[in-house]
């Protein structure tokens, strides 16, 4: 039910999308992947020279974090408030540059504080995705243009995980921070040139009405949202930051070995992004409700991943292989409608702020995980418990997606 006040779901009708916008959308959520897996790809490598134990990998990968939730609703503030385009550039030059220094320094307060700056930067990408998609696209056609997103997310880390672990393996890890964070600020120009006219547009404008985020919290919806959220991202965040080091130490492959390996798993990922994407549009047309549609996929994708994981605690190397590229196409499956929710539900009036704060709630597993995940790992000697419970935490967001969300149609504002 609505709050009193006057009910709204739209703002000002925007300017039309230029046939660029998506794809830039996509390259840059492919950046931020890259730039953020950077760690888990070098980590082999750091944890040698800088003499880090398991315990302290957890707390650099986890460190991101504590940025990158906590600034999430400052950032769909300002795509609200300020301006999508501008935030979203902001966010990248931030990130980018982040990523550059990280390959100058050696100490592991130096590291921490760096990967604090770089959570600071890409918080700003999905508030601004969402404002955007939201405002521009019809339900129909979200789950292809966030199949797309997702297609970035997922060959980011099979990039950064091929092309950097061959790059690591042929001149150290600096050089690959070096040499990403400085192609990263490249993206700025072509994204300046797309979404100038739109950008002007905003800024000429005075800010539309958006509810406040105590209305969006009164929602028992994105509650329902960002636990789900949670629940998948502590899987999908364990498999990212904890791939690397699982083929090479565990597994005893080679760092090329493993970055073939890792980057096929991500390449896998990506493929199911848009086939999901995809598939939840093809169904919408031939007549299949949004509820219908983005539950049926949410709740059967964690069910996938959920088991996948499980199974490749207890397999041995050929099972576990198996079960992580089985993982991989459940993670796709999930992705295209976990960010078409928000989207659907919020609206163009709410999205930006919706996604902050449900992607704030979701990537607290990005800060608990990876240290849960580390001392797992220090106290068995084996990566088995910390697969489980990666597992069982992506059962548990079936509740999220498939009770707590009792409908998923777009909500009504009292702004």
């Amino acid at each position: 039910m609505a709050a009193e006040g006057v009910i709204a779901r739209e703002g000002p009708r925007p300017l039309a999308f230029g046939a660029a916008v998506v794809p830039l959308l996509t390259l840059g959520v492919f950046i931020q992947y890259v730039d953020r897996g950077n760690l888990a790809t070098a980590a082999p490598l750091m944890k040698s020279e800088l003499g880090l134990s398991a315990a302290q990998m957890g707390v650099l990968l986890s460190a991101f974090y504590w940025s990158y939730a906590p600034a999430q609703p400052l950032a769909g503030w300002l795509a609200h408030r300020l301006n999508p385009y501008r935030t979203l550039a902001l966010g990248l030059a931030i990130w980018s540059l982040a990523t550059a220094a990280t390959g100058l320094v050696s100490s592991f307060a130096a590291l921490v504080v760096l990967r604090i700056m770089l959570g600071i930067g890409e918080s700003a990408f999905f508030p601004c995705n969402a404002k955007l998609l939201a405002q521009h696209l019809p339900d129909g056609r979200l789950g292809g243009a966030n199949g797309l997103i997702g297609l970035g997310m997922a060959v980011g880390p099979a990039f950064g995980t091929w092309g950097g672990g061959n790059l690591m393996a042929l001149t150290g890890w600096r050089t690959s921070f070096l040499v990403l964070g400085g192609l990263s600020m490249l993206w700025l120009i072509p994204w300046r040139r797309a979404t100038a006219d739109l950008s002007r547009a905003v800024a000429s404008e005075p800010a539309a009405p958006a509810p406040s985020y105590l209305q969006i919290m009164r929602r028992r919806e994105a509650w329902g949202a960002a636990f789900g959220h949670f629940c998948a991202n502590y899987a999908f965040y364990f498999l990212i930051s904890w791939l690397p080091l699982y083929l090479v130490k565990q597994r005893g492959f080679s760092m090329t070995e493993m970055a073939g390996l890792a980057g096929a798993i991500y390449l896998v990922y990506g493929a199911s992004c848009v086939a999901g994407g995809r598939l939840a549009d093809r169904w919408m047309r031939r007549g299949a409700s949004a509820n219908k549609v983005r539950k049926t996929l949410l709740v059967t994708s964690q069910l996938l991943f959920g088991a996948s994981l499980i199974g490749a605690s207890a397999g041995d190397a050929r099972v576990s292989i198996a079960c992580l590229f089985a993982a991989a196409v459940g993670f796709g499956l999930n992705t295209p409608s976990l960010l078409a929710v928000a989207q659907t539900l919020a609206g163009p009036m709410a999205g930006g702020k919706w996604m902050g704060f449900q992607n704030a709630v979701g990537n607290i597993a990005g800060i608990v995980g990876p240290v849960i995940t580390g001392l797992a790992i220090d106290a068995t000697g084996s990566y088995a418990l910390a697969f489980v419970l990666a597992g069982a935490m992506a059962f548990l967001g079936v509740i999220g997606w498939g009770v707590m969300i009792r409908k998923v149609t777009p909500l009504e504002w009292a702004i």
